[in-house]
């Protein structure tokens, strides 16, 4: 009897053992993550928009160098290199792949169906293939969504808002971006009913950049909107230079072009969006499955103008724009 009381109390200090060990091995455990993005690294990071992610797990608790590593792979605008950046992150066995935009979640998805991809901004995810619904994702990915074709009524608003005269609008989109051919088609659909014709200007590259606006003077573009993409973000001062250049107002849901000098932004805080994914990450490395969590949509927008660049263009701000704006940049 004795005997079957002592085993009986070995086995339930070991049961209670197992969870505080168990617990202990997660607490010492140093989680990798890896991040992939398009682009070039921003220098620095952390005043950068992808900056987002480390603040937001900081904010959960995960400290670099202590029970965080994070493995940030750039292309440097090189949208080939990001299959092979891709298998790389996943041959390190990492925890988890946070992507930046539509190319570098394409190639997460076709690099592995079994590592957790959480996506930090991106346009139309169901589109694209990469989850089933918002609600429902299924498989190895979720994430944040981008609202931007949405917002095309907006800015044409806002574009004729301050230059009420305008008649032809260059739309700047990435051809290696899929998803700016949908948002291209909702642009045409919402500058039909004001009579304003659309110019489709592609570029994939900095020179093609370059050369796009030339392309925009020939046809004589009165505006431009810069549609969302990574390349566009890291060549944010050479587009805000070469559209006042040239004269023309620019609107985009990108609020980084307006403080390198565009003229408006209107759309959602995607710094906040990869803060946000921090959470994502959290809830995955403490168990939940991807599949399980539904993609978030942002709910908040923000209005941002530069009164400075307005200045050189010529154009003055209506007093309803600046009410709205939720910031003005002198």
């Amino acid at each position: 009897m004795n005997q079957r009381r002592n085993f009986l109390a070995t086995l339930s200090r070991c049961a209670l053992a197992w969870p505080l060990s168990a617990f202990a091995q997660q607490a010492d455990k140093i989680w990798r993550i890896g991040f992939l993005v398009s682009r070039s690294r921003p220098e620095p990071l952390e005043s950068d928009a992808i900056g987002g992610f480390p603040r937001g797990m900081r904010e959960l608790g995960y400290v670099e160098g202590k029970n965080l590593a994070i493995e940030w792979r750039f292309a440097n605008a090189h949208n080939e290199r990001l299959p092979d950046l891709a298998s790389e992150l996943v041959r390190l066995k990492v925890d988890a792949i946070v992507t930046n935009g539509t190319p570098a979640t394409r190639a997460a998805q076709k690099a592995t169906t079994t590592i957790p991809i959480v996506m930090g901004a991106i346009t139309d995810p169901v589109g694209g293939g990469f989850v089933t619904s918002l609600s429902h994702p299924a498989g190895n990915i979720t994430g944040l969504a981008l609202v931007t074709d949405d917002n095309s009524p907006k800015h044409m608003e806002m574009l004729l808002t301050i230059a009420p005269k305008l008649s032809r609008v260059a739309v700047m989109v990435n051809p290696n971006n899929t998803s700016h051919a949908t948002i291209l088609e909702k642009v045409k659909a919402t500058t039909q009913k004001r009579r304003v014709s659309v110019i489709p200007i592609e570029a994939r590259t900095p020179k093609e950049i370059e050369d796009a606006f030339s392309s925009m003077a020939k046809q004589h573009a009165g505006a431009v909107i810069v549609e969302t993409d990574a390349l566009f973000t890291q060549q944010r001062s050479q587009i805000s230079e070469l559209a006042l250049k040239n004269r023309l107002p620019s609107i985009s849901v990108i609020r980084e072009l307006v403080e390198a000098g565009g003229l408006m932004s209107y759309g959602q805080n995607v710094g906040e969006s990869f803060r946000r994914a921090a959470t994502y990450v959290d809830k995955i490395l403490k168990g939940a499955k991807p599949g399980d969590l539904p993609v978030e949509q942002p709910t908040t927008f923000e209005f941002t103008i530069n009164r400075k660049t307005a200045n050189a263009l010529g154009l003055t701000i209506p007093a309803e724009l600046l009410l709205l704006a939720d910031k003005v940049i002198e």
